[in-house]
This record gives structure tokens, C-alpha cells and sequence, in this order.
């Protein structure tokens, strides 16, 4: 067992503390002693790995799900409508597939027809619900003294002109 390394003196007040110099059979005793443990077969622990169980409920994130992707509300309800609507038309053209078979008239002109006219009609019908709606009112509210410029930038592609006009 090596000795005990004498204490060193305290230093004053703004001085560096001075090492207590080491005998050289006490400085081989140390290096021998550090190149003892540095070869030693003992593991040294590097790292820690944690099995414990993660908790089945609490502050674990969460992990997608086999099926559906998640999904706000609002679109959850779109999907279902679009659903219903597509498993709906499945009837009516099956019995529109059905009456032209039986009737005979399975021209290729009056399938086009049948099948663009509910679509032209739906179009038609949203242009003219976007129409009669009237302008929502937009109103300007201001405190303090206001300026109101207007500016009206044209651009000449021809001969890479601009003109602006203000008022």
C-alpha cells in the first residue's frame, strides 16, 4: 500500500497553491498503480442502458394506428360524406347500367349524354348560387389622421414599359 502524499502548505491570499513534489519511488509507486487499473479485465462502465417496463398509460407519445390515418373532425365528416355519396351512386348507376341494357339503346352518344348532364347541371346550378349571393359590406375603421392614395401600376410587356398614375 503507498503512503499517504504529504499535505500541502496552504497558500496565501492571491498566491497559487504549490504541488508537494513526489519522491521518485512515490511517482512509480502512482504510475505503476494507474497502469495497473488501465489493464486491469475489470469492465469499466461506459454507458447505462434502463430496462424497466415503459408505462402502458402516461406520458408515452403517441403512435399511429394500423387503419385510418388520424384526422381532424371536420375532415372525418367530409370522408364519411364522400363515402355514403360514392356508396349511393353505386345503386343509381347500376339501375341506369340496368334500363339501358334492357332497352336496347346503349348508344355511346346517350351514355355521354346521361352521364355529363347531372354533372353540367350541378356546375350550372353552383355558378348561379355564387352569383346571387350579394358582397359581404367591408368597412375601413381608422383612429388618427388617414391618407388615401391610390396608385394603378400598368405593365407594357411589349416594349418593357410601366406606367403609374396616382391620385
Amino acid at each position: 500500500m503507498p503512503k499517504p502524499l504529504p499535505e500541502t502548505p496552504r497558500p496565501e491570499v492571491g498566491q497559487r497553491p504549490v504541488p508537494a513534489a513526489m519522491t521518485e519511488e512515490e511517482a512509480a509507486v502512482a504510475g505503476d498503480a494507474i497502469i495497473r487499473r488501465a489493464l486491469s479485465d475489470q469492465p469499466v462502465p461506459t454507458s447505462f442502458r434502463d430496462d424497466t417496463p415503459l408505462p402502458a398509460v402516461g406520458s408515452t407519445p403517441p403512435v399511429a394506428q394500423p387503419g385510418r390515418p388520424p384526422m381532424s373532425q371536420a375532415a372525418t365528416d367530409a370522408s364519411g360524406l364522400m363515402l355514403a355519396a360514392g356508396v349511393g351512386s353505386l345503386g343509381v348507376g347500376g339501375a341506369v347500367s340496368l334500363v339501358l341494357f334492357a332497352s336496347g339503346y346503349a348508344d355511346p352518344v346517350v351514355v355521354a349524354l346521361l352521364g355529363g348532364a347531372p354533372v353540367a347541371l350541378v356546375a350550372a346550378l353552383s355558378r348561379l348560387a355564387k352569383r346571387a349571393r350579394p358582397e359581404p359590406e367591408h368597412h375601413h375603421h381608422y383612429t388618427g389622421p388617414v391618407v388615401h392614395e391610390h396608385r394603378e401600376v400598368t405593365n407594357h410587356n411589349r416594349w418593357w414599359g410601366k406606367s403609374t398614375s396616382s391620385s
